[in-house]
């Protein structure tokens, strides 16, 4: 596919993630997930509670409850109750992973990563090109 082509697929699948993040109950942080391989999504995710859990994530400190699931650890979830498998796909997220959802990529045989905001803490990308996934992060604006 050509470098514009898979830039346009790329911006497409960034705006469904973003619209993805809005059914997140996290007044925090509304983070959104696709997982896409052959050029279709075999997954979704946003930042949420475990099943059978209230739909509350933060605390009465406006703290998250640690045991809030982020966008992409939901999405590589999900696949393990259907019969796809995320080797060799692309995952696209309204914000890069933290250090845990990177080894969860990596492990998950995720070859791309493409986001849209940068995570205060770099070291989960660092530790993606590393491993070497291509990480390609967009600018909001130009969506």
């Amino acid at each position: 596919m050509t470098d514009i082509k898979q830039e346009k697929y790329d911006r497409a699948y960034l705006r469904m993630a973003l619209e993805w993040a809005k059914l997140s109950h996290c007044k925090r942080k509304q983070v959104g997930a696709l997982i896409v391989k052959n050029r279709m999504i075999i997954s979704d995710g946003y930042n949420g509670t475990p099943s059978g859990f209230e739909n509350c994530c933060e605390d009465k400190q406006n703290e998250t409850h640690w045991y809030v699931l982020h966008a992409e650890a939901n999405a590589i979830l999900k696949t393990a109750s259907s019969t796809h498998d995320c080797s060799g796909a692309t995952v696209y997220l309204t914000l890069s992973p933290c250090k845990d959802c990177s080894k969860l990529v990596h492990q998950a045989g995720i070859k791309r990563l493409v986001y849209i905001n940068k995570y205060s803490d770099t070291s989960g990308v660092e530790f993606l090109i590393e491993a070497g996934v291509e990480v390609v992060e967009f600018d909001k604006n130009n969506l």
